[in-house]
Parts: structure tokens; C-alpha cells; sequence
């Protein structure tokens, strides 16, 4: 056990031992401190591509700090870190020393980067109906499944989704 997590989980336990919790100053304040913990993200978009703007806003709500990068030459960015080809969507992003390609939900980037897998990323090819920053008026989810990308480039299932990102994933 880390010292972070054995602290964190004393405040907890005296937080609900004296019922601090319902308050909702120590909820933004263990959410803040949780978020810091957080690397940066630093997306690679399309200066014209509105769904990426939609899916920086999903891990901005989801507590990451992130920067855009509007490039123009997405293929050289995808090919430097390794994101295989066919598995391309219309943005990259980088964080922990790892690579998200296209519409992963923030879920899986906090599980990628908690159990730290000796992998190159993710990548959820295409753009599916109902991914992040893909959602659809009518609540409508197309099934996807977000990959993970092994050092040497093959490919696993991560995750599998069939509702919408802010529901829990099958599997998890």
C-alpha cells in the first residue's frame, strides 16, 4: 500500500465516521486532490474537427487537465507514437507516456494509466455512435470496444461498451 492511498483512505473513513462527506466542500476537495494526480493531456486535432472539441470537454468533466494542439499533419503524430494503421480516428491524444487514439472514454484512460500496462495505448478506431464526444440526440450507443496496443503493435480488447460513456462498461 502507498502512503497516498493509506491518507486518502484515512479521510475517507473519518469524513464518514463523523459525516463530512455530505458535505459538499470535502467532496470538491477530495475531487481536486484526486484530480492533480491526474498527468496532462495534450491532444492532437484537426483545427476543423468539432467532435474532438467534444471529447476535450469529456476529459476536462472527467477532472484532466488538457491541452490542444490543432495540427494539420495528424498521420506523422500517429505514426511517431506508434498508433497502428487502421486503428486511426480523427484525434491523438498523449498522457502518461501513452498514446489514446480517437473517442476512448475517460474511464478507461484513469484504468489505463492506474494499472500502468506495459503497452504504447489506446485506441478506439472510427468514431462510434455514442462514444464520447460522438453521443447521439436520441441516447442511441453503437457497441464498441476500445483496444489496447502492445509494444509491438498488436492489438487486445480493453474494453467493450454498449451504453452510453458515463454508464460502467461490461467487464469492468
Amino acid at each position: 500500500m502507498s502512503i497516498r492511498w493509506m491518507v486518502r483512505a484515512s479521510r475517507i473513513w473519518l469524513a464518514l465516521a463523523f459525516g463530512a462527506a455530505a458535505s459538499p466542500a470535502f467532496a470538491a476537495a477530495e475531487a481536486a486532490r484526486a484530480d492533480a494526480a491526474l498527468p496532462p493531456v495534450l491532444v492532437h486535432k484537426s483545427s476543423t474537427c468539432g467532435c474532438c472539441g467534444l471529447w476535450v470537454e469529456h476529459m476536462r468533466r472527467a477532472g484532466f487537465r488538457v491541452e490542444v494542439r490543432d495540427d494539420e499533419d495528424l498521420y506523422a503524430i500517429k505514426q511517431r507514437l506508434g498508433v497502428p494503421y487502421g486503428k486511426g480516428s480523427c484525434h491523438t491524444a498523449e498522457v502518461g507516456g501513452y498514446f489514446v487514439e480517437g473517442h476512448v472514454p475517460a474511464d478507461d484512460v484513469r484504468r489505463l494509466l492506474r494499472e500502468k500496462p506495459e503497452a504504447k495505448g489506446l485506441v478506439l478506431p472510427g468514431m462510434p455512435a455514442g462514444s464520447p464526444g460522438m453521443e447521439m440526440p436520441d441516447g442511441r450507443v453503437q457497441p464498441y470496444v476500445v483496444e489496447q496496443v502492445a509494444r509491438d503493435g498488436s492489438t487486445t480488447a480493453f474494453a467493450r461498451h454498449e451504453r452510453a460513456a458515463g454508464d460502467r462498461a461490461a467487464g469492468d
